[in-house]
């Protein structure tokens, strides 16, 4: 009964609208840079507040102080850890709805939007000074996103002066952690000094199968230059390997026992080994310059490169049976009509571990006794090649990137009542996007052609080739194959912005104008549409807009209420514009830049023991675009499936709040109650990936469909306690609720269900979108900081104590394994029978009790 008065009363509230991008999709997911090390940042940082001009004159004539936008906010703070396990998204919003920048420079990827936080993976300790603005409020860094904007402040001179030594211990992606930071301070010379380095390993994470192995380092120098320049230099980089997880039906999780069936892997040699592996190593350089013209303008000037690859693998073949243990050919539900044989192959699958895995042998023994002779091999004419030819291969999708970041702001103080940020950049990405072989699992060669195509063109030599240039060539290990294209993006941005402040009252406006350009440059001349994949396309240009203003009334220093708005457009990211750029420059039809308005408004109650957050928001999102690829079952063939016409509504309240109920003891909760809509018709084009054929265009019925995969009501509540004797424990209790599926949208088509009686079950069994159940977590976090007797380090002057910092993170205590963290439908659907459950969804369940424990020696 409490939660639905809560949940009324807190959608009744008529405040506004923001694309504004929950913390845990602008930090990465727990696989990649686990939650507690975003705690170690928090407790281990003190804030700092920085007083303008007005907050230092008299009293008499003082202004209210206006309203911190990074502060210890209750609501984002459990937004960012309690809520993380359920993959929460603050307002619903995708990743790309949120900026992080270093030194002042923006990090977020041209070709989709998302930051790359494994990058800096592990370098938490020198990734701490951060300034967080919250929704579409001003900051002094950058425009900023509708959601949440990060500044990661890394310069040398910035670290706290300090040596660092820890260690953790984990049962999550990675078991251990070794991690040691070092930082002089500014010298007498006007020179300051960082490095930092870590390492991360699991021979097997939580989930079977999957491992971890990750190192990172840091360099970081400082030259004062006279008393109003500083010079900074930046280098770091997170080289890492993971094994990844596969989601997999419930049908194949039934019957391992465990929600944590993984079907990426399998034993070779009596050693797991994965198909699925993530690998990164893009090291990053930057070079910043701060002057500071007067007392009252500064501009800092900054030069970023980033290049390096990033790369996923799994298993390819040729003309072979499907690998993949988890297939829908090889479960008991295929054989439905056979109750025999569907009971054999449960039997197998259920007291066979190695049915449900991989099976490496039978990969290598095809290749290995494949002997084969390739007549014009490598295009040459009358050159044959004998050998074992691989049906089998494990192969990786790699994209290479090269990336040119120019970024300058100046911020001045034109008088006591206003202050004026303008900034412009220059950023350029060269991605080169290509298939490597990894493994060829025993056999001597594969023959870089299009298995696809030479079904459906088998007398037309040229039609299969994936490269016409180098015509059946042949590949090894470490050679390319497949698809190979860039894809260059330069994107221009000029804007600007004025903050005025007075007793009561503080408003503000920003403007931006942006222009994009990116175009298709084919490396290979595919066979099936060689004058398109070859060479540069058309370019693709788009010129944007953004404008946000708002106004704050400061009732007095502790009560504050708050209304700002936000109108822009955004170009479309590349993967959503081409229909297919592995083979060919075709786009889709109409482009054009997406469309934004958001408004958000609030109570904030800043008091010394207590703090209240109370936001209401509206968001509309529209003329999205969308491109899917998958095998069509009513036309058996693969497709390009190019959605337009998404559009999307947002709108909820956030709530939060803390306070001190007695000597020690603090409790704060938060509640996050929303709406998240796909509310238009989208429009869907179906085009034969092999020929470019127009098959269909389609309405896709989505009109009021659900935003998937994130709670839309989510709620915490927390009891702290502080001990005098530096050590600390909380108890932290969760419930999420609203979850719904990424839906198909072939499903919720004429097409798909024009036979079906729209009265009927099997027609909702269709059309419904799937909600996930209610869940809870119960979590403890605990730390303790001691100053070890009589430890020093040094002498004389320089004599310094050591400190001994302990914390440990227990989450979902009650080992709850019933969270599904994230699924699918899967893009295929029976049209001749409508069963859903021939295809059925695939799920990722969050961890049972996991936890992670950190010891620190700091002098």
């Amino acid at each position: 009964m409490l939660r639905n008065l809560l949940t009324a009363a807190l959608l009744n509230i008529p405040f506004y609208v923001s694309a504004q991008q929950g913390i845990t999709d602008s930090i990465p997911a727990v696989d990649s840079i686990p939650i507690q090390e975003l705690k170690d940042d928090i407790i281990d940082n003190i804030p700092v507040i920085t007083l303008d001009d007005n907050e230092l004159g008299d009293a008499g004539t003082q202004n209210i102080s206006s309203l911190l936008t990074a502060g210890r906010d209750p609501f984002y703070n459990a937004a960012t850890f309690n809520f993380s396990v359920a993959r929460f998204r603050i307002r619903g919003y995708n990743a790309d709805n949120s900026a992080t920048y270093i030194n002042g420079v923006p990090m977020d990827n041209l070709d989709n939007g998302y930051t790359p936080f494994g990058l800096w993976g592990g370098l938490n300790d020198v990734f701490r000074n951060r300034d967080i603005n919250f929704g579409i409020r001003y900051n002094t860094f950058a425009f900023g996103d509708i959601g949440n904007s990060t500044n990661i402040d890394v310069r040398a001179s910035k670290q706290r002066q300090q040596t660092s030594i820890g260690y953790a211990l984990s049962n999550r992606s990675y078991d251990h952690r070794i991690i040691f930071t070092h930082s002089t301070g500014i010298n007498k010379k006007g020179w300051a000094f960082t490095v930092s380095g870590s390492w991360r390993y699991a021979d097997e994470g939580y989930v079977p199968g999957s491992y971890f192995n990750g190192y990172s380092w840091f360099i970081a120098i400082d030259k004062k230059l006279g008393q109003k320049q500083i010079l900074s230099f930046i280098a770091f980089a997170s080289p890492a390997e993971s094994g990844r997880q596969s989601a997999s039906t419930q049908e194949m999780i039934d019957i391992a026992g465990t929600h944590y069936y993984n079907p990426s892997w399998g034993y070779q040699n009596g050693k797991k080994r994965s198909a699925n592996i993530s690998k990164v190593n893009q090291p990053v350089m930057l070079l910043t310059h701060d002057f500071r013209i007067s007392n009252k303008t500064n501009l800092t000037t900054s030069l970023s490169y980033v290049f390096g690859e990033r790369s996923y693998s799994s298993l390819d073949w040729y003309n072979t049976p499907d690998p993949r243990p988890d297939y829908y050919r090889y479960l008991p539900s295929y054989y439905k009509n056979d109750p025999y044989q569907q009971q054999q192959v449960y039997d197998n699958l259920k007291n066979n571990e190695a049915a449900r895995q991989i099976n490496w042998d039978n990969l290598y023994n095809v290749n290995r006794y494949n002997s084969v002779s390739i007549k014009n091999a490598n295009g040459i004419e009358g050159n044959t090649i004998t050998g074992n030819r691989s049906y089998y291969i494990q192969g990786e999708r790699v994209t290479n990137s090269r990336r040119i970041i120019f970024n300058a702001v100046l911020n001045s103080s034109l008088s006591n009542h206003i202050d004026f940020t303008a900034g412009e950049s220059y950023q350029s990405t060269n991605n080169n996007y290509f298939q490597r072989i990894k493994d060829l699992l025993g056999g001597s060669f594969w023959i870089n052609v299009n298995q696809f195509a030479q079904r459906e063109f088998p007398t037309d030599n040229n039609a299969y080739q994936n490269d016409l240039n180098h015509p059946n060539r042949i590949v090894k290990a470490s050679d390319k194959y497949g698809y190979n294209y860039n894809i260059k993006i330069d994107k221009a941005t000029v804007w600007s912005q004025f903050v005025f402040r007075f007793p009561h009252i503080d408003f503000f406006i920003a403007g931006e104008g942006s222009q994009t350009i990116f175009r298709r440059i084919g490396n290979v001349k595919n066979g099936l549409f060689p004058d398109n994949s070859y060479g540069k396309s058309s370019p693709n240009l788009f010129y944007n807009y953004a404008v946000k203003g708002g106004l704050t009334y400061k009732i007095n220093g502790r009560n504050y209420l708050y209304l700002s708005g936000a109108i822009l457009t955004r170009a479309p990211y590349f993967e959503d514009a081409y229909i297919s750029p592995r083979t060919r420059d075709f786009t889709q039809d109409s482009l054009r830049s997406e469309a934004i308005q958001t408004l958000e408004g609030g109570y904030i109650l800043n008091a010394p023991r207590f703090k209240i957050h109370l936001i209401g928001y509206y968001t509309q999102m529209k003329h999205a675009f969308n491109v899917l690829t998958f095998y069509h079952d009513e036309y058996q063939d693969f497709v390009n499936y190019a959605l337009s016409n998404i559009d999307k509504l947002y709108f909820g309240s956030e709530f939060g709040f803390e306070a001190t109920v007695a000597r020690n003891i603090t409790i704060s909760g938060a509640a996050a109650v929303g709406r998240y809509y796909y509310n238009s018709r989208q429009q869907a084009i179906t085009i034969v990936d092999n020929t470019a054929t127009i098959l269909n265009k389609e309405t896709v019925y989505a009109n009021n469909y659900r935003i998937p995969s994130t709670p839309q009501e989510a709620y915490s509540f927390t009891v702290t306690y502080r001990s005098p004797k530096f050590w600390m424990i909380s108890l932290t209790g969760n419930y999420f609720d609203y979850i719904w599926l990424d839906f198909n949208p072939l499903r919720r088509t004429a097409l798909a269900t024009e036979n079906l009686d729209a009265k009927s079950e099997l027609f909702y069994k269709v059309i419904d979108q799937q909600r996930l159940d209610a869940q809870y977590t119960i979590d403890v976090f605990a730390g303790y900081s001691w100053r070890i007797p009589h430890a020093y380090i040094g002498s004389g002057f320089h004599k310094k104590p050591v400190y001994l910092a302990m914390y440990a993170d227990i989450s979902n205590m009650l080992n709850n394994k019933d969270i599904i963290s994230g699924g699918y439908e899967q893009l295929r659907y029976d049209y001749s029978t409508s069963d859903i459950n021939k295809f059925p969804p695939k799920y990722y369940y969050a961890y049972g009790l996991n936890y992670f424990a950190s010891i620190a020696l700091r002098f």
